[in-house]
């Protein structure tokens, strides 16, 4: 995959998945934004998909 083919799948990711997030959303308003990066980061299953294809950008 090139490099604006990966660029392309982290927005379409993030526009379905991320946008509107109830988990997200409920971190952030509960423990911080700090909390709910890291959730996103370390745990969702789409976070570690972006986190893939960010590895690919490198």
């Amino acid at each position: 995959m090139d490099r604006k083919q990966v660029v392309n799948k982290v927005d379409e990711l993030i526009d379905t998945y991320c946008r509107d997030c109830l988990l997200k959303a409920y971190f952030r308003k509960e423990s911080g934004k700090a909390k709910a990066h890291r959730f996103c980061i370390e745990e969702c299953t789409v976070g570690e998909q972006i986190k893939i294809y960010g590895d690919q950008l490198k």
